[in-house]
């Protein structure tokens, strides 16, 4: 879902420069594997890298077509009207979690750095009936819109221009985590040879702005 605006907007600018038809599905990080895995026929998959290495391992892609896409870090989003936390340093953030009604955060990689925080910091157990969870697909900004989120964590990219809420600032440099997402050819492709040519246009230096003004820098 991080780079969904990303790949939609890449996959017509790809329509229009080659006449080639290119259409994205987007839907949770979690969901895309499963749907992989079931032998839907895409074409290409992106996900996050970590992800996409047990799928080649699991020969459902193609061999050494896995290819960075771009990376993305965390940010913190907060209600439009809220005041905005201290997100200076590890202990200002942690601070800001402890005084926070609710915390949301995600099923992907944003979502596992969150909980290792928390149980770094040993307050994962005391904070257990303040930690909403956004179900597969849905984003967290839409938890810290709708009022069920005071703090909400995820990749830059899921906020940007979402009504309501509010970019309070990216993690601090010491507990930030980055994603890499990659995308490669599915072993049950149907169109290998044009999912390498997408794939060649979307690891291209032209894709680079947009990347960019998504919030996400290109590998």
């Amino acid at each position: 879902m991080a780079t969904r605006q990303i790949l939609t907007e890449l996959s017509s600018a790809y329509q229009t420069t080659t006449g080639q038809l290119a259409s994205i599905e987007s839907v949770g990080g979690v969901d895309a594997a499963k749907r992989v895995r079931a032998g839907e026929p895409f074409d290409i998959v992106v996900l996050a890298d970590e992800a996409m290495k047990q799928l080649e391992a699991d020969g459902l892609l193609k061999p050494g077509s896995c290819t960075g896409f771009a990376k993305s870090a965390m940010a913190v989003a907060i209600p439009a009207q809220a005041s905005r936390p201290d997100l200076s340093s590890e202990a200002s953030l942690r601070a800001a979690v402890l005084a926070a009604r609710s915390i949301g955060y995600s099923t992907g990689p944003s979502g596992t750095h969150v909980l290792n925080l928390l149980r770094r910091w040993g307050i994962e157990q005391a904070l257990s009936d303040r930690l909403v969870r956004a179900s597969p697909g849905v984003a967290v900004a839409t938890l810290v819109a709708r009022g069920e989120a005071e703090l909400g964590f995820q990749q830059l990219s899921e906020f940007l221009d979402v009504r309501g809420i509010v970019v309070a600032g990216p993690l601090p440099p010491e507990i930030q985590s980055v994603t890499l997402f990659s995308c490669a050819v599915c072993a049950a492709a149907a169109n290998e040879a044009g999912a390498r040519d997408l794939i060649k246009y979307l690891t291209s230096a032209e894709a680079d702005v947009p990347k960019h003004r998504y919030g996400m820098e290109p590998v």
